[in-house]
């Protein structure tokens, strides 16, 4: 009898071989899914490898904020992020503006005075917030929100267990935050960031001491050195005038001789505040040493110095000074005014600013031959 080929279309699988079949299909099929989701999972961490690598090396506050705000909505793909941080007394913003922060550049940071504002539950250890939007609910944490927006996750940021602010996401996605997901991957995140903010803060607070007169709370010789030398490179790019004042307290030595050191210390501080009140923010005025003053004038040639130095000379005269005690002091300036002109454009910054300086100096010493209380400006 013809026996039938093994082979044969028509001789039947088993059913146990079409399951086993099943079988291998679903395995190859689960095994190509978790494979995608492994790489998709390694291109997800190596994307935020890099960004803890480059908000680690920011070496400033701008930068830092910066590329939280460039890179964080890209490789987490969410449709908004922004940052609170708590700023008692406004230190941190009042440093940054004083060491030329563009606050403006960043709309998305935002500061709050005390740290119950941000909404988490007290403790040392406060937990992520997760869930749907409510505009009434988290307004403040997105004051700008995306069309759409849906779920976020307000992370908070803690350095030794004091909670300095809140990495706030969003997403246009519902299920994107939910409060049953896991909040590890975040919370690790949200750390890293709080160790930079804090070293970054740190250490512009640190460079904005060591630019300031602890006096006068005005910048000192060694800002308005560095200032000077970077706005003639920018005037002679840009092709605007600068000028500068050198001011000095008429008679300081009586003064300190008539009411003491402790006064002396208070009509200093108080000469700065009247000098500053004539100032635009682009100004400059620093504590160039003892009981003199320099005030760089930006975009201002020198007709226009000369008349701001005159009000300035008029504000500290024109009112008497209200001291510690009671007592009462009429206090004089007098100033020398200098430009930068066309032709110091042509020579090295460094020089330049040497003999704008020298010029300023120069007009002074002409102010107080001349009997004190006046602007001399120079030739």
């Amino acid at each position: 009898m013809h026996q039938p080929d093994a082979l044969s279309p028509s001789l039947s699988v088993s059913p146990d071989l079409r399951h086993l079949a099943a079988e291998n299909e679903a395995l190859r099929a689960r095994i190509s899914y978790v494979m995608e989701q492994a790489q998709r999972n390694h291109e997800i961490m190596s994307r935020h490898q890099a960004f803890d690598l480059e908000i680690v090396g920011a070496s400033n506050f701008p930068q830092l904020v910066g590329t939280i705000f460039r890179l964080l909505p890209v490789i987490s793909d969410l449709d908004s992020v922004t940052l609170s941080l708590v700023d008692t007394d406004a230190d941190i913003y009042t440093v940054m503006h004083k060491l030329g922060v563009d606050f403006e550049a960043f709309p998305n940071l935002l500061f709050c005075e005390h740290a119950v504002e941000l909404g988490f539950e007290p403790g040392e250890h406060p937990r992520p917030r997760l869930g749907p939007y409510d505009r009434a609910q988290h307004g403040a944490m997105f004051p700008q929100p995306p069309a759409g927006l849906q779920s976020v996750a307000l992370v908070p940021l803690l350095r030794n267990k004091r909670l300095i602010g809140s990495l706030n996401l969003g997403s246009t996605d519902l299920q994107r935050f939910t409060a049953a997901l896991g909040t590890d991957f975040v919370e690790h995140m949200a750390s890293i960031i709080a160790i930079c903010l804090e070293n970054v803060i740190s250490n512009e607070m640190l460079k904005y001491i060591g630019l300031t007169d602890p006096l006068t709370g005005v910048y000192n010789r060694r800002y308005i050195d560095r200032r000077l030398v970077e706005e003639i490179a920018r005037a002679q790019r840009q092709n605007y005038r600068i000028s500068l004042m050198f001011i000095d307290v008429d008679y300081f030595k009586r003064v300190n001789d008539s009411v003491g050191h402790q006064a002396g210390d208070d009509v200093l501080r108080e000469v700065a505040a009247r000098i500053k009140m004539e100032l635009r923010v682009s100004d400059a005025l620093a504590r160039f040493g003892g009981e003199e003053f320099v005030v760089l004038l930006i975009n201002a040639d020198l007709p226009a110095a000369a008349i701001v130095a005159d009000r300035i000379r008029a504000g500290v005269a024109d009112k008497p000074f209200d001291l510690a005690g009671g007592q009462c002091l009429d206090v004089s300036v007098s100033i020398g005014v200098a430009a930068l002109d066309d032709y110091a454009r042509d020579h090295a910054i460094e020089g330049v600013a040497q003999q704008l300086v020298a010029s300023a100096d120069a007009a002074l010493y002409q102010a107080k031959e001349a009997g004190r209380n006046r602007v001399v400006t120079a030739e």
